[in-house]
């Protein structure tokens, strides 16, 4: 395995006829859910577009942080984790006031027992080469525009416009398959008329860059679950994080939900605030910073639905696939990419007609029984507790003082069991999720949207 692969721009150097190109799959976003399903389809010898608006390499926000579910994705894809650039993790360390805890990535059979740190400024350009290396067609500088439809209101494809000045028009590009892969905006989805879920809140999360020698080279990712809004409001409803990148910096972050009772949160001047209170050998000031405060929306819980209607397949953020748990996305975007490329193979091995719509109506009962009842239970856990303290009531010093619990709960929220148990910590969490009412895929056998 290797990173090694065709530059993105060369591969995109070829000239899009002005009439526009058709292929079997049309995938529009190059983030971690998009190249991931583009990687998968390619090597299923399917032919996929791969539309990204901008040109990489390019900044994301997000906390770089990758649990051990993230790093499986990685290796299915054929990454090479252990090539320069990935910082490994051992695990996670808590904060609670005066409290500190460590708590080891587990070893499981199913997920490597480390985690890791990249910038999305490599990663993602990253993943993009290993899907051109596929066979994907990647077009970056392409801005993908409305949903082409046919009469039935399928969609056929999507209009993009090129960033470069020769292409001045909007040109078509067709297929019977379109993913939608272009992040919280989730523009194609609306213009389909998939809207949001209003009862299932948005988080958002603002990090920044440190040069900090002293916490560069951690080997585990740092969570902060005692912040407090400023002037001496009460408890973040989320957490913060210090994740070393390996290279002389850390991403220094904060994600919360709107608190329940004082609406949006200040996590400018709430992250201003915590800094202050950390040790000046950290580095962690201002004239120790590099580039300003980026913040991001985070659509959690599955809040868009159906996640396949009429042609169309959402992964990652586009579909509101982020954790209620613990805000990560990237494994989750790239776990969905690989399942909505083995169902869109699948359906298109069958004639267009009733038995494809049926292999394509499988895409969302498979999300569902994977995290259908995970998530449900988290939104449940984001809407009483961490919408209002966020982490510090679960993080009082009878769990902090007990190891059994604190595994148990460092389990629940990164989603790291196996199927079936392989000990007792995965019988207690599989047996708990089991018990939670599974909710409706949000599809009837026509494809219509059902509330």
């Amino acid at each position: 395995m290797r990173d090694l692969t065709p530059d993105p721009a060369t591969a995109d150097a070829r000239e899009v006829s002005r009439a526009g190109e058709d292929a079997q799959v049309i995938v529009v976003g190059a983030g971690p859910a998009g190249s991931s399903v583009a990687c998968h389809l390619a090597r299923a010898g399917v032919d996929v577009i791969l539309l990204e608006k901008a040109r990489f390499p390019r900044e994301k926000v997000c906390g770089d942080g990758l649990t051990p579910r993230a790093v499986h994705q990685l290796i299915r894809m054929g990454v090479d984790v252990s090539a320069p650039g990935w910082m490994r993790s051992r695990g996670m360390r808590w904060v609670a006031g005066e409290r500190h805890v460590h708590i080891e990535w587990p070893a499981l059979g199913r997920y490597p027992d480390f985690g890791l740190s990249r910038s999305r400024h490599d990663f993602d350009d990253i993943l993009a080469r290993h899907a051109v290396a596929a066979g994907a067609r990647l077009h970056s500088g392409w801005k993908a525009g409305r949903p082409l439809t046919d009469r039935a209101g399928r969609i056929t494809g999507v209009t993009a416009t090129s960033d470069s000045p020769d292409v001045p028009d909007p040109v078509e590009f067709r297929a019977p398959l379109v993913v939608a892969a272009d992040g919280a905006s989730a523009r194609l989805a609306l213009s389909m008329g998939l809207e949001r879920d209003p009862r299932r809140a948005v988080a958002t999360a603002a990090r920044r860059y440190y040069r900090s020698p002293e916490r560069s080279q951690e080997e585990y990712l740092e969570l902060w679950a005692d912040l407090r809004l400023p002037d001496g409001g009460p408890y973040l409803p989320g957490y913060g994080w210090i994740f070393p990148m390996g290279d002389g910096r850390v991403n220094v972050g904060l994600g919360a939900l709107p608190h329940r009772r004082r609406g949006t949160v200040d996590l400018r001047a709430t992250l201003d605030q915590w800094l202050a209170r950390t040790p000046a050998e950290w580095g962690l000031r201002e004239e120790n910073a590099e580039g300003p405060v980026r913040s991001a929306a985070l659509p959690l819980g599955f809040n868009r639905h159906p996640l396949y209607t009429r042609g169309l397949l959402l992964v990652g953020d586009s579909g509101g696939m982020v954790s209620p748990w613990n805000g990560e996305g990237i494994a989750q975007a790239m776990e969905a990419g690989e399942v909505a490329a083995e169902t869109a193979a699948l359906a298109l091995a069958h004639p267009a007609g009733p038995r494809r719509e049926q292999v394509l109506r499988g895409y969302p009962v498979e999300m569902n029984r994977r995290w259908g009842r995970y998530y449900r239970l988290g939104n449940t856990a984001a809407d009483l507790i961490f919408s209002r303290s966020g982490f510090q009531p679960m993080l009082n010093r009878y769990v902090m003082g007990s190891p059994h619990l604190l595994n148990t709960l460092a389990r629940l929220l990164t989603n790291l069991t196996d199927t079936p148990s392989r000990d007792a910590v995965d019988h207690l969490l599989n047996t708990v999720l089991r018990l939670v009412p599974a909710p409706r895929t949000g599809v009837r056998r026509s494809g219509a949207r059902t509330r």
